[in-house]
């Protein structure tokens, strides 16, 4: 189940009424305490968020599931955004289904639209940009790296999600791509909640921007508006 950006009330119908009947809620760190707060007192909740130095193993979430699965219960796996971008939803999935279980997908607003959109920033602009790429910035041991420079070339605005550890390489690649330094950038934490930060810079200047970790980043000239701000 996709728990959207953090705002309790952007939880979809059939996630809400479902989450209502969770007996057991197997939840990440990236779930809005607003969201959690709709979790009844008496359900079993399961935090296996995944946090800088403090990690629980893909594997040992998946044997959570399955072993779960198998006691009968309503279980509601809790994802933040959506469960099928970057959230391992899929791996998750294809466990319980080898193990023998099905189980139900509930889409989730993915952070990767509804950040920006919180920020006053449209992904997509007539005459501005006419696609977006969404990417993850971490990337685990053994996998290839995601080649910047080729991505620079493509146009458009780029979305990352998990990249704030790695804006520095990020930054480089990009600008080696032909990317302009000048490019709008635009970083997200707290997306929807009360607490929510936006900061902006040059592409040039990422490197050096002071930024906490979530939060998602936005590069492009879409990156410089703020549609809050235009008058109607």
């Amino acid at each position: 189940m996709g728990a959207g950006p953090g705002a309790a009330d952007l939880l979809t119908l059939r996630a809400a009424k479902l989450l209502a009947a969770a007996e057991v809620v197997v939840h990440d760190a990236l779930v809005g305490t607003e969201v959690m707060a709709l979790v009844g007192p008496d359900v079993e909740c399961i935090d296996v968020g995944k946090r800088p130095g403090e990690s629980v193993k893909q594997e040992a979430i998946n044997a959570i599931l399955i072993g779960l699965a198998a006691t009968g219960r309503s279980v509601v796996r809790l994802k933040g955004g959506d469960p099928f971008v970057f959230g391992r939803g899929g791996e998750e999935a294809m466990a319980l289904a080898a193990a023998g279980y099905s189980c139900e997908i509930v889409p989730g607003i993915s952070s990767a639209i509804a950040a920006p959109e919180a920020a006053g920033i449209p992904v997509t602009h007539r005459g501005i940009s006419p696609a977006f790429t969404v990417v993850t910035g971490h990337r685990r041991n053994g996998e290839a790296e995601v080649d910047w420079t080729s991505l620079a070339k493509v146009g458009g605005t780029v979305v990352v999600l998990m990249g704030v550890s790695e804006r520095a390489s990020i930054a480089d690649g990009l600008l080696a791509g032909g990317m302009d330094p000048d490019t709008p950038v635009a970083a997200i934490r707290s997306a929807t909640a009360p607490g929510q930060e936006v900061s902006r810079c040059r592409l040039a200047d990422l490197a050096q921007m002071p930024l906490r970790s979530p939060a998602v980043m936005v590069i492009g000239a879409v990156a410089g508006l703020d549609v809050h701000a235009f008058p109607l």
